[in-house]
Order: C-alpha cells, then sequence, then structure tokens
C-alpha cells in the first residue's frame, strides 16, 4: 500500500456481522473484512422480541478496522472519511453521560406491533399515509412508546432516542445525530411539513427533545475523538462524512438513485427497494416509503421498501440445525439444492418465522412446511424448498409494489448471500419476470464511495460511478417462467388458507 494514497473507510453494522472495507481516491477497491467469525446473537427473552447490546457492535466494529488495518497495512493519516451503514429501525437509548440504558430493540423485534397498529387506527390511515408515508407499524417510534409504557424507571434516564447507526457515529465523535433518512425509517418524520413528526409524538407523549440534531447524509456529521481515534487505530480529527440505512445504502452501492430504479438484497433479511419522485403508499402499509439518500426539498427521491425478515435467517437456521457436527457450508447447500428439480418435488416452505411480517400486516405467523414426504424428501429437498419459498415470498410483496405502480423489470443486486446461489437466481428472475444484473459490491463499499462523496473527493455521486458495471446479468425463461408462476401460485394459495 503506497502511503501517499488517501483511502476512505466503509462501516456495515448489520444483524448478523460487521464488515469494514477501504476504497481508494479513484473509487477502486482496496480491501474488506468482516467480523465475527460466527453471526452477532440476537436475544429473544420472549417469543416476539429480539435485542442486541450495543456495545457489541461497538466492539466489533474496533475489532473490524483494526483487522483490516492489518490486512491491508494503510496508515491512519491515509483514511480521511468514513461511512457508516447499519441495521435499520432499531432503537438505542441513552442517558446524558451517553451511556447505553437497555439492550437495542431491533428491526425484527414485534413487541410494538399492536402500538403502531392503534396509532394507525386513532391518528388516521389517511393522516399518516399523507403525511408520514406510513402507519407507525413496528417502528422505532412505536418501540420507544413501548419502553416509555413498559420501562418508566428507563424511560425517565432517556436524554436520546438514536437508530443503531446513530450510536456507532455517537461512539467515534462523541456527539449524538441523525439525518432525515434515518428519522423517515423510524416514521420520525413529516414529509408534508418537512420536518420532525410532532404530532406523532405529541400522541405518544414523547417530548421531540428525545430526537438527535439533524446532520446531511452526505457531508461532515463529526469527527473522531481522541479517544474512539484511539480504540479504532485511527487519526483523532478524521470526519464521518456519511450515514444511512442498510437498504437505501444498498441502493446506494448499486447506483440506484433515480425514479424507476431497484435495488434488492437477500442478506438476513430479504428487500426489495425502488426508487420513485413522488410519494407512494399502501393503504395497509404492507410496504413501506422512506427518504432515499439523495431525498431534498428540491429534488424527491423517496425509496420504496418490502422487506422479508425470513430470508438468509432462515437459510442460517437451515445450516446450523443440518449441520450435525460437520461444518455445512452455504456453498454445500447450495449445490445440494440444485441436485434436486423445480418445486421440490411438492415440498413448500413459508420463511415467516423471523417476527412480524410487514407484507403480511405485521402478523406473526410463523415458519411451515407443507408437503412433506418421509419417502421421497431428503435435506436437499428442504434447502431448495427454502429458497424457492423465499423467493415467493419476495415476489407476493413485489405484486403489491406493483400495484402501488413500482414496476420492476431490472433488478440490481451484489453479488453476495443469497444471490450466490444459482437456484436462488433462477427462481428469482423466473418468478418475478426481472432481469436480475448482479454487481461485485456491498453494503460495506457502498458506505466508503459514499463517505468519498460526502468528503468531496468526487464532484457528484454521478461522477462516483463512472465506471461501475455489472458482473453478470440473468433473464428470464418463457418455458421455466411458466413452470415457476404454476408453483408460485400453488404456495399462494395455501398462504392465502393461513391468512384467512
Amino acid at each position: 500500500m503506497e502511503q501517499n494514497s488517501l483511502l476512505v473507510l466503509g462501516l456495515d453494522v448489520g444483524t448478523s456481522f460487521v464488515k469494514a472495507s477501504v476504497m481508494n481516491e479513484a473509487g477502486a477497491y482496496v480491501g474488506s473484512v468482516s467480523v465475527p467469525e460466527k453471526e452477532m446473537a440476537i436475544e429473544v427473552a420472549t417469543a416476539g422480541w429480539a435485542e442486541q447490546e450495543p456495545e457489541m457492535w461497538w466492539d466489533n466494529v474496533v475489532e473490524a478496522v483494526r483487522k483490516l488495518k492489518s490486512k491491508v497495512s494503510f496508515q491512519s493519516s491515509q483514511i480521511k472519511a468514513i461511512g457508516i451503514t447499519y441495521q435499520m429501525h432499531g432503537l438505542v437509548l441513552v442517558d446524558k453521560d451517553q451511556e447505553v440504558l437497555r439492550p437495542s430493540i431491533i428491526w425484527c423485534d414485534s413487541r410494538a406491533v399492536h402500538i403502531g397498529d392503534q396509532a394507525f387506527r386513532d391518528l388516521g390511515t389517511d393522516k399518516c399515509l399523507n403525511d408520514f408515508l406510513n402507519s407507525p407499524g413496528n417502528f422505532t417510534a412505536s418501540k420507544l412508546k413501548w419502553v416509555f409504557d413498559n420501562e418508566p424507571e428507563v424511560a425517565e434516564k432517556i436524554h436520546k432516542a438514536m437508530l443503531p447507526g446513530d450510536f456507532i457515529a455517537m461512539k467515534m465523535t462523541g456527539e449524538i445525530n441523525t439525518t432525515v433518512s434515518g428519522l423517515s425509517e423510524g416514521i420520525l418524520w413529516d414529509f408534508k411539513r418537512n420536518n420532525i413528526a410532532t404530532e406523532l409524538l405529541e400522541y405518544f407523549k414523547i417530548d421531540s427533545n428525545i430526537l438527535p440534531d439533524l446532520v446531511p447524509t452526505f457531508g461532515v456529521q463529526g469527527h473522531l475523538s481522541g479517544l474512539s481515534a484511539d480504540d479504532l487505530g485511527l487519526s483523532k480529527g478524521t470526519p464521518i462524512t456519511y450515514r444511512a440505512g442498510d437498504q437505501p445504502n444498498n441502493a446506494f452501492s448499486l447506483n440506484v438513485l433515480q425514479p424507476g430504479e431497484i435495488a434488492a438484497t437477500a442478506g438476513t433479511s430479504g428487500v426489495i427497494y425502488g426508487v420513485g419522485d413522488q410519494p407512494v403508499t399502501d393503504q395497509h402499509s404492507r410496504v413501506n416509503t422512506f427518504a432515499h439518500v439523495n431525498h431534498g426539498e428540491e429534488e424527491i427521491r423517496l425509496g420504496t421498501l418490502l422487506c422479508i425478515n425470513g430470508t438468509g435467517i432462515m437459510n442460517s437456521w437451515l445450516r446450523k440445525t443440518y449441520s450435525s457436527g460437520d461444518i455445512l457450508t452455504y456453498e454445500k447447500m447450495n449445490k445440494m439444492a440444485k441436485s434436486v428439480e423445480a418445486g421440490s418435488e411438492g415440498l413448500q416452505i413459508y420463511p415467516f418465522g423471523n417476527g412480524a411480517e410487514r407484507i403480511l400486516k405485521n402478523r406473526a405467523i410463523g415458519a411451515w412446511m407443507e408437503g412433506i414426504n418421509f419417502n421421497i424428501h431428503s435435506e436437499a429437498h428442504i434447502f431448495r424448498a427454502a429458497q424457492e419459498g423465499i423467493v415467493f415470498a419476495l415476489n407476493y410483496g413485489l405484486q403489491i409494489m406493483r400495484d402501488m405502480q413500482v414496476n420492476a423489470k431490472v433488478v440490481r443486486a451484489g453479488e453476495a448471500n443469497m444471490f450466490l446461489s444459482p437456484v436462488f437466481r433462477e427462481v428469482f428472475v423466473n418468478t418475478t419476470g426481472c432481469v436480475l444484473e448482479l454487481y461485485n459490491t456491498d453494503g460495506s463499499l457502498g458506505a466508503a464511495r459514499a463517505a468519498a462523496v460526502g468528503l468531496g473527493i468526487f464532484n457528484s455521486i454521478e461522477e462516483s460511478f463512472r465506471d461501475f458495471h455489472y458482473e453478470s446479468c440473468y433473464e428470464p425463461d418463457p418455458q421455466l417462467m411458466k413452470r415457476y408462476n404454476d408453483l408460485y401460485e400453488s404456495w399462494l394459495e395455501s398462504l392465502n388458507k393461513k391468512l384467512i
């Protein structure tokens, strides 16, 4: 590594892992690491709950940066900016000393569904959809209200309520702030008034001063303190110049920024995310619209997001369950799935076992299998049926988006996670009918690129993507489309019976 090279650092603080990547001033990949070796734990004290310790995220950020520095052999002074992306919708509470008051209630926690649903009814569906673009649902604002209702001893100590990425930035800078995009993902932004959603907070009887100050998504948001710089092995004063939730950031990393462009991801959760320039809403708030990373008063850019909670986490559960002492890799699971014909010989899987699913009107119906035959089905059938079921669930949500005039024809995704599976790719393109473009990028690289934009290394977002091209492209096959459409309709028939 040339010691005069300018570098930017991207951090992706996910549910399972923290990934850190370095990019040079020309936008070229330099190196990446991921920690820990095994997925970070999700604590489930009660069915439907999901929590993580924010300090665990920070410890892994520190480990990731130090590990990356050792791997790439860069000097601290070479890092000129830092970008942060993070798991969306979580709630982090700190006191006046910036001490965490309780574990974070994360995105797949279902405890606040009834609170958000009641607010949706009381405030009025039209008002919520017109002003906030969503039901308060199971998002951050409703989780905050749950704490006030159920943990008054915690509530009275709260100085600020933050998102996971805000917490990481606080640990780095000692400053507490957030973005419009961040507030919108918590249903804490009023798009009609272009301000904090004070009416929702007043309804919840929560003082708006509990929210952090606003900073731009791109631009200087704070500087590394001496203490955090020592922990990370970086230079004091290094600026944080970008912050965004994982799905808006995933879209950014794929150069999905303009109306009509669509991104997808299939990590712990599965997401399809479409960008538009006009507010679009679903009457039942089954898919959700947030401020995109390049949203502004003069140029509206909104991201409409469908999420399936049970995606990679289901694949992970299968891997752990079927390992039986041997190390079962995802690559081996994908090969086994490919050995089975489409349809898995009648076996169907429904991947809804990771909390309340928004596309099912915030119902937590659990995951299940149908049609299992002890004389026919093997592990390979289960692995394939799981991948088919995940895509069918995504397609169910995609139909809702299409009803909202979000029309997906070409979908961009990173060449990672479940998109590494030939079966998953085949099922995806032939069930959705979309062309799939895969790119050699991920969330941490997107955060690094965005940090370079925020620092001004690039003159514009467009310039930062001047050499960006897809690695591979997959198109639907008319014969396979008919086969998968029949399989999807059979899968959907059973789901609809469950939802009655």
